[in-house]
């Protein structure tokens, strides 16, 4: 059976006073679920980098052993050499061994040179990550204060949170598709999160521009649903303003009188 659209706006109204206490709870975290996510971020972010400064270092110790490996197989090649130039039969055997030497001798001097190299990098590493472990522990400090802080507040609201949300699902539920995307569309699109609002003192309860008189009547007939020519929220109905009747107030000429 379809709903009215009394019913529909009285569905709407509640999800909206749901969501509002909801939004509340909310506000009162205040920005501390962002910078909560924000350390977080930073954070992983100086592990990361302390990771990549650690697989730098391993790359240079792998580095380094391979070159020494290698300055033992040119150590090697040399002492087979020196060995061969004693049993050359002539000056041109002689200088081809000695060029191969020479050759290997500078190859030591270069792989030499790159695991001095590597040292440097490496010592260049260690100093950054130390201040990258520095920084991580400030912020870790940081983030666990504010972990803290946020725990508190939550751990406060959480049952109530929980209630709210278990009402605003079954609320939802009472509320046809088509309407709850149009409702969940001006919530997303208005600042104080008033998608449902009543007309007070002839003006929309969420933008404050003045609605025709027509207009409220139309509201208040409940036949269709009404939105905001300003600012697109649904006028749900009209709060009638009371006025009290002021008392009359006695004249000091009157109260000599009645002395009198």
């Amino acid at each position: 059976m379809e709903s009215t659209v009394a019913q529909k706006l009285e569905a709407l109204t509640k999800l909206q006073s749901i969501d509002s206490k909801l939004d509340e709870i909310i506000k009162v975290r205040g920005a501390l679920p962002e910078e909560v996510m924000d350390l977080e971020d930073e954070v992983a972010g100086y592990e990361t980098r302390v990771g990549n400064h650690n697989s730098a270092i391993e790359e240079l110790e792998l580095s380094i052993t391979n070159n020494k490996t290698a300055i033992k197989d040119s150590e090697k090649l040399i002492q087979k050499y020196e060995e061969q130039q004693m049993n050359v039969r002539n000056n041109r055997e002689y200088d081809a061994i000695t060029k191969e030497v020479e050759l290997q001798q500078l190859e030591i001097q270069i792989l030499e040179k790159r695991i001095k190299e590597a040292h440097a990098k490496i010592e260049s590493k260690n100093f950054e990550i130390e201040d990258t472990k520095s920084a991580l522990l400030e912020r870790q400090k940081d983030l666990d204060n504010k972990k803290g802080e946020l725990d508190n507040i939550t751990a406060e609201s959480e049952e109530e949170e929980k209630k709210l949300l278990k009402n605003r699902e079954k609320a939802s539920g009472q509320i046809e598709e088509r309407l709850l995307t149009a409702y969940n569309k001006i919530r997303g699109n208005v600042r104080n999160g008033l998608a449902v609002v009543p007309v007070k003192r002839d003006a929309c309860g969420g933008c404050f521009n003045v609605v025709p008189p027509q207009k409220q009547a139309e509201i208040r007939e409940k036949k269709k649903l009404i939105v905001c020519e300003h600012c697109g929220r649904v006028l749900s109905d009209v709060e009638d303003v009371i006025v009290e009747e002021k008392k009359p107030t006695r004249t000091r000429r009157t109260a000599a009188k009645k002395k009198a």
